[in-house]
């Protein structure tokens, strides 16, 4: 059984947010299908919100030697992986006091609701920072087009995000072989060791 970071009597907590289209339910189920290959006890639920509408949308996976809820409290997740810049700062207040969030460098202008004009925040990376988190910033969309196709952006922010966890890279590997179409495994497979490379080399903190 891999170990974890924290000590073997705790879960560890994950929370992946991005909005409809971004494969976000794609990596937080391969997650928690790592974790039980691993040998952990895991359980995952998600929000999907107006996902079809390029909603909010947001995965829970709690893994560890017995748990019991899906559902991590806020100031309790180990990492959040966020797949939108947005997203990171809106879900942000249910990581831990010194946690880690994997961020993509990527602007999503909400939709305009009223006539109203709509300001996105310039400076997230930044007020993240200032309140503790620990950040790991990548550009994953032009990562994962330099090799081949930007949809791999989710599997290169998974593999940044595994780098954190606690569990072997042949838990992952096998899972993504057994999970993923073989058509676009390759990539996939490219796309999040690539993302495991640039993770500790991206951390900033305060």
């Amino acid at each position: 059984m891999a170990g974890l970071i924290n000590n073997n009597h705790m879960s560890k907590n994950l929370l992946f947010a991005g909005v409809g289209g971004q494969g976000i339910l794609l990596v937080s189920e391969l997650a928690a299908r790592t974790a039980i290959h691993a040998g952990f006890d895991a359980k995952k639920t998600e929000v999907h919100g107006a996902a079809q509408r390029g909603g909010s949308v947001v995965s829970h996976v709690r893994f560890g030697p017995k748990v019991y809820s899906p559902l991590s409290s806020t100031g309790d997740v180990d990492i959040l992986l966020s797949l939108e810049k947005l997203e990171g700062l809106r879900w942000a207040h249910y990581v831990k006091e010194g946690g880690l969030i994997v961020l993509n460098d990527e602007i999503r202008v909400p939709a305009r609701l009223t006539n109203t004009p709509v300001q996105y925040p310039d400076n997230v990376v930044e007020f993240l920072t200032a309140q503790g988190y620990r950040i790991v910033s990548i550009d994953a969309n032009s990562v994962a087009t330099e090799l081949g196709n930007y949809r791999a952006a989710n599997t290169v922010l998974l593999g940044a995000m595994a780098e954190h966890t606690g569990i072997a890279d042949e838990h992952w590997e096998t899972v993504m072989k057994e999970s993923l179409n073989p058509k676009i495994l390759e990539l996939n497979l490219r796309a999040f060791r690539r993302g495991k490379e640039l993770s500790n080399s991206r951390v900033l903190s305060s």
